[in-house]
């Protein structure tokens, strides 16, 4: 297996329109830190799968399509936002939209660039898969209840018998900084970034993709919302990341809350569900190798590559009595007593002002996945739920119980498409931010998950 990495800075200019509130005013500023195209291929010799990741606000199917177009030299491409509200507007509407032309010109061609940089830059490499729960950063923005705790994905790349490369996939919304902000920003993804760059120096590349995102944040972790809260809450996160790539895996979940509505917990410290180990935690994950095996679980150098993508149309939400949800939701930011309640009230007031907005007919989104080794990589369009992770994951664990092959299971939210907010149907009772800025219909989560699930079940196993 070889392995490629390439990053390029993505320049934004002042005066551009900023993505992610869609009431703020103003337009960009200046920068706070630059924002970035980074680019992963994976190459088994007969085929080259692409991953780009962008600080932007969202990747619509069109920028998508775009990438591919112009993309040489790759077999499959997945194109992915960090979701960071402090980069240019792409186009980020509930139920996907067109992507501004200049934004669509701009962001193909870096990341048919960096793609191309990437695969120049391939070398043998093995790797492996540490996870493990994340304190202290992110927790469920619409509640109060529950630790804050989230599952933390680490894949490592080794080269040359030294460690190239890390991904991090972090299922925490991005958003430190606040909808005043007027600078240009990677925000926390950033934050990540320059921690485990200062940690792990200059001879390793590092990458930080959004996870499933959808109703996680720093809302009730963070102490400000500034550059120096941004390096706090990074410097968290790079050292937990530094735990896990030192810290041998246990293979025991835990039982985490059933509540649909917050994120279920199934990981144990040091591990999860799926991937295994000895009871006293000796195998330090699942990986691939280049050339015979990598500790833990692995393919050998003709190891392969193998995907399987599907479209799928998710029905809009039905119309709803917006003014009546303002009324409700402004009644709510009365009644708050504390800073946390009255951010949680303002959050459901967007919500209930973006619910007017009326839906497209069809909702088209991507669902993919990638088994790279023992690595089964999903990529769920827009923003899904923490949960709708946690359910791959406890099928994945069923299967290997049934099949005996143990696997990682590792999500990207904000993938190849936007439909919007994608909570689960349980969650449609509540009038909560996401659940009111909603374009698809109660179960449109759910028909993604199991459309990862067959996708997953219909990968080839490695040899």
């Amino acid at each position: 297996m070889r392995v490629g990495f390439a990053a390029q800075t993505l320049t934004v200019p002042p005066g551009t329109p900023m993505g992610g509130y869609a009431f703020r005013e103003g337009t960009a500023t200046g920068t706070l830190d630059p924002l970035r195209v980074s680019a992963i291929t994976w190459s088994d010799g007969v085929r080259r799968f692409g991953l780009a990741l962008i600080d932007a606000i969202c990747v619509n199917a069109d920028l998508t399509q775009a990438a591919r177009a112009a993309v040489s030299g790759v077999d499959l491409l997945w194109v992915a936002a960090s979701h960071t509200h402090a980069g240019p507007e792409t186009g980020c509407v509930p139920g996907g939209t067109a992507t501004p032309p200049d934004w669509l010109a701009t962001l193909s061609t870096a990341v048919a660039d960096t793609i191309a940089a990437a695969r120049r830059a391939e070398t043998g490499a093995s790797g492996l898969v540490h996870s493990g729960p994340l304190h202290g950063v992110g927790a469920v923005r619409s509640h109060y209840a529950g630790e804050p705790r989230v599952p933390l994905d680490v894949v490592e790349i080794v080269s040359e018998g030294r460690r190239a490369g890390v991904l991090v996939v972090l299922p925490v919304h991005p958003t430190v900084l606040p909808s005043e902000n007027l600078l240009v920003s990677a925000d926390l993804t950033g934050a990540v970034r320059r921690a485990l760059a200062d940690r792990l120096g200059p001879g390793t590349w590092i990458a930080v993709a959004a996870g499933a995102a959808g109703d996680i944040s720093t809302r009730r972790t963070r102490q400000g919302q500034d550059a120096s809260e941004l390096d706090r809450l990074g410097a968290l996160v790079a050292d937990r990341c530094l735990e896990l790539l030192d810290k041998a895996a246990a293979p025991a979940p835990e039982t985490g809350s059933t509540d649909s509505s917050a994120p279920r917990v199934g990981w144990a410290d040091g591990s999860a569900p799926g991937i295994g180990g000895a009871s006293d935690g000796s195998a330090p994950g699942i990986g691939w190798a280049s050339g015979g095996s990598a500790p833990g679980i692995g393919w050998a150098a003709d190891g392969d590559l193998d995907w399987r993508s599907r479209r799928v149309t998710l029905e809009p939400k039905p119309p709803v009595d917006a003014n009546a949800l303002i009324a409700a939701a402004e009644d709510g930011i009365r009644a708050a007593s504390d800073p946390i309640a009255a951010r949680i009230a303002e959050g459901n007031l967007d919500g209930a002002r973006m619910a007017a907005v009326v839906a497209p007919p069809e909702i088209e989104a991507e669902v993919a996945a990638v088994r790279i080794g023992d690595l089964l990589l999903a990529g769920l369009p827009g923003e899904p739920f923490l949960s709708a992770a946690e359910d791959l994951r406890l099928a994945n664990r069923a299967r290997e119980e049934q099949q005996g092959c143990p696997r990682a299971v590792v999500v990207l939210g904000y993938t190849n498409a936007y439909p919007g907010y994608l909570p689960p149907a349980a969650a449609y009772g509540s009038a909560t931010y996401e659940v009111l800025a909603s374009a698809a219909a109660p179960g449109s989560a759910e028909l993604i998950t199991r459309t990862v699930a067959d996708l997953f079940a219909a990968l080839t196993p490695p040899p």
